[in-house]
């Protein structure tokens, strides 16, 4: 016979469940800081950097940015003006829908994310990486792995 789960988690359940979200919360606080310590750059704006960085051209539509950095529409929209504002994006007219923009990765863009890319990488190592074993980080990316199946969640 097959042991019956409750409905509701336990309190073992429950206590890792909040050691994960406080913990999660607390690395990226830590990182967060970090990178706008040493490069002026916030989180959404290295989420951005990097999509278009990686991108064919260093251009995406504004919905595959959308996508790629898991953000609305809408609040994407707001970060594009303020990063635009800086220097480090523009938006073109889409030459093959007038109603949907391109963004580009600026010279200004390439060069401040190539600034923050080492001491953001360093940091990362610092924080997470060097206070696991490699067993324990193996770990981590089997039960990352694990929820994203279980709940259908794909990379960006």
């Amino acid at each position: 016979m097959s042991e019956r789960r409750s409905l509701y988690p336990d309190a073992e359940e429950l206590r890792v469940w909040r050691d994960f979200v406080e913990t999660a919360q607390a690395l990226h606080d830590e990182l967060a800081a970090r990178l706008q310590q040493d490069s002026s750059l916030s989180p959404g704006d290295y989420a951005v950097l990097l999509a278009l960085s990686e991108a064919t051209g260093h251009t995406l539509r504004s919905s595959e940015l959308a996508g790629a950095v898991g953000w609305e529409r809408s609040r994407l929209s707001h970060h594009l003006g303020r990063m635009e504002r800086r220097g480090l994006i523009r938006r073109d007219k889409c030459v093959t829908d007038s109603r949907g923009a391109e963004v580009v990765l600026t010279d200004e863009g390439a060069h401040a994310f190539r600034a923050a890319l080492l001491p953001h990488l360093r940091a990362i190592r610092e924080v997470f990486v060097d206070s696991l074993s490699p067993e324990r980080i193996a770990a981590v990316g089997d039960a990352m792995a694990a929820l994203r199946t279980a709940r259908g969640i794909h990379r960006h």
